[in-house]
């Protein structure tokens, strides 16, 4: 099934090339389902890459898929034309009285700074908190991740010796999860980051749970109960070129950055970088989007709040 998504967005285009099925919406008002409801607050400065990126991937489900966009007001994005954020992003004031089905928190180069110090951080706040009653399963990414345990479960983010870059190798750790269901013994998952979380906080707090993990790139995936927030320590959601992008940019900064991890042939950084993540990234979306969105929210949106409480009066 497909995704909605505004016509003149850039990602509709390149997702029509791509062969993902893109519904205009004089079709999708015409189909007798209620299509979930996605509201992604994108908070990478490479809005237009990221919305791509993830489009593709709520969009290769057999779901309908409506996607709507949303950013922070406390913060100009400097790296995407103001008039692209005009006519396709909403503001919180603008959805704080509707209810979503699930809801993507992307990551942000603000790691090295504490959270209290990003300029955004008091608004973000408040999106976290309005979520746990007006959204069915919140899937957060990367230093969104790390916000969310922070804010919700008070798990602090700890510094790298050096920034970890690259694609590493994991495996699944609660077997049975339905979130990883379909996984290979291991999966390849790229990561970007100068934080982490410590395996130990997130122990101590029995209302989490730990999915996945890497030797080398720590914690993946925790979850709560019944999926209702989810997060994710890498970017499963990049492109092939994603890194090489980073990589790169480091080096015209004069940071002499370390060559990413299991990403160029041979480590040869001459050569063209390999995706050997995109089919589990595929089946990771594919699983929240059913078992931790589809199968959980209800028709009628107005009611998640009160499914919500009903479950954690159980």
């Amino acid at each position: 099934m497909p995704i909605k998504i505004p016509d003149n967005l850039p990602a509709a285009q390149q997702l029509r090339e791509e062969n993902i099925f893109v519904i205009r919406e004089e079709r999708a008002t015409t189909q007798d389902i209620r299509p979930l409801r996605i509201l992604l607050l994108n908070l990478m400065p490479t809005k237009i890459a990221t919305e791509t990126q993830l489009a593709r991937l709520l969009g290769n489900t057999p779901l309908q898929v409506e996607l709507e966009l949303l950013m922070v007001t406390s913060h100009v994005s400097k790296n995407t034309p103001e008039e692209h954020m005009l006519a396709f992003y909403k503001t919180f004031d603008q959805v704080r009285d509707e209810s979503f089905d699930g809801m993507v928190i992307t990551g942000a180069p603000v790691e090295r700074l504490a959270f209290e110090e990003v300029e955004y951080w008091e608004e973000l706040c408040e999106i976290f908190e309005w979520s746990k009653t007006h959204v069915t399963s919140t899937l957060h990414i990367c230093w969104g991740a790390q916000a969310g345990l922070y804010y919700h479960w008070g798990v602090k983010k700890e510094p790298l010796p050096a920034k970890l870059s690259g694609v590493y190798r994991h495996r699944v750790a609660r077997r049975g999860s339905i979130l990883f269901r379909g996984f290979d013994d291991t999966f390849m998952v790229p990561h970007s980051r100068y934080t982490t979380v410590v395996r130990e906080d997130i122990e101590a707090i029995p209302c989490l749970k730990i999915l996945a993990e890497s030797e080398e790139a720590g914690i993946y995936a925790v979850t709560t109960h019944g999926g209702r927030q989810v997060y994710i320590m890498g970017h499963s959601e990049y492109d092939t070129d994603t890194l090489l992008g980073e990589y790169r940019r480091d080096q015209q900064a004069g940071i002499a950055p370390a060559v990413p991890v299991n990403y160029f042939p041979d480590d040869d950084d001459a050569q063209p970088p390999l995706c050997t993540w995109r089919s589990s990234a595929n089946l990771l979306f594919c699983n929240w989007l059913n078992y931790f969105v589809y199968q959980a929210t209800p028709y009628d949106l107005s009611m998640i709040g009160v499914r919500i409480h009903e479950d954690e009066a159980r």
